[in-house]
């Protein structure tokens, strides 16, 4: 990996600065007064749930003792401290300065679910970064690892839960805002993150195979592939609950974010087109999944997990933040559409987030192959 991994860190590094630049210079957000959330915010919560998805390595390792995931739950675990650390970028170029996220701790307010968000992901942070690290060290000393992590692993398992339905509860506590108003929410949250982060894992596993030569094997990539399938067919469940229960019940204002979403409302459908390549994606990936022969064949099955993140991408990394704004409590749509400063901003972001897992997958695979 020597030279084109330098050449790939160096390209990373520069999305990076040209990202960190336009954020510093301050360019004017697509924001409102109506709209007070949108891309960052948006993307925030999506890695949340690509960040939560390491339960899903960790649990059968750990607690089912399944040895097939023996190669891929470190790079599960370093994938939520990067997916962590992402989302707390989101935050803080959300916010416009960063010593704001210092009124957090130094003005907590406990009765706030923004308060416990932020101690529940730098506690997961922690927890993933620690857990992995003495993990990896013992490996590469080829002695069991220290007696106390076995507690850490356990803690991290009602975390992972928790970081991704407080930030649901973020949502759905806020009066007014009638799409986020539902009892779904926090488990559609979980459903989406089950989806949508095993399958980028199985994408990240494919690059690595086919770049480094490090395979975690069929076996733990199969019973993944299977966990994604049953969570897109939950999110796909839980997306028409709501269709049924907004339109047959006839309730107003969530129908109305519905309609804006996916036919437009009152000539505005800014964000129409993304939700029907949200549909088409969402289909694409069921009819690959569910079929075990499309499934279990390498390169139909790295289509599916595509389509999977990116439509969990659209719906929870865009329209779901945007449309629970739209229409306003008093009935007027503003529409919200990002600029280009707030894109250049999220590649950076994301950039970071390569950065960071290049670097920890590295380190992995040289223990690993050591």
């Amino acid at each position: 990996m020597g030279r084109s991994y330098l050449l790939w860190m160096g390209f990373l590094a520069t999305v990076m600065a040209v990202g960190y630049s336009v954020h510093m210079l301050d360019f004017p957000a697509g924001l409102s007064r109506d709209v007070s959330w949108g891309l960052h915010i948006a993307q925030f919560t999506f890695f949340v749930g690509v960040a939560a998805s390491a339960l899903m390595v960790v649990l059968p390792y750990y607690i089912h003792n399944m040895k097939e995931f023996g190669r891929i739950t470190l790079l599960g675990e370093f994938l939520a401290v990067t997916a962590v650390t992402v989302c707390l970028l989101f935050i803080v170029v959300d916010l416009g300065m960063p010593h704001r996220i210092w009124n957090v701790v130094f003005y907590p307010t406990p009765n706030s679910p923004l308060f416990w968000d932020v101690v529940v992901l730098n506690g997961y942070i922690l927890i993933n970064l620690v857990l992995g690290w003495k993990m990896l060290e013992a490996e590469h000393q080829g002695a069991p690892p220290p007696f106390w992590t076995k507690w850490v692993m356990y803690a991290s398992l009602p975390w992972a839960v928790s970081i991704h339905a407080v930030t649901a509860f973020i949502y759905a506590g806020l009066p007014g805002r009638d799409l986020w108003l539902t009892a779904l929410l926090a488990p559609k949250f979980l459903a989406s993150a089950f989806a949508a982060g095993p399958a980028l894992l199985i994408l990240l596993c494919a690059i690595l195979k086919r770049t480094a030569r490090f395979d975690v094997g069929a076996a733990a990539i199969d019973k993944l592939s299977v966990v994604v399938m049953y969570a897109t067919i939950t999110v796909t469940i839980m997306q028409v609950s709501e269709f049924f229960t907004s339109f047959y019940a006839g309730i107003p204002a969530h129908m109305h974010s519905l309609q804006y979403l996916f036919f437009g409302l009152d000539g505005h459908h800014a964000l129409t087109p993304l939700m029907w390549i949200y549909v088409v994606l969402l289909i694409t990936a069921l009819a690959i999944l569910i079929r075990p022969k499309l499934r279990n064949d390498e390169q139909t099955r790295l289509i599916g997990c595509a389509a999977v993140f990116f439509a969990m991408m659209i719906e929870k990394g865009l329209a779901l933040t945007v449309a629970g704004f739209i229409p306003n409590p008093f009935g007027r749509v503003t529409e919200y559409v990002p600029t280009w400063s707030e894109l250049v901003v999220m590649l950076g972001v994301w950039a970071t987030g390569a950065f960071l897992i290049s670097l920890f997958y590295r380190l992995v695979i040289s223990v690993k192959e050591g």
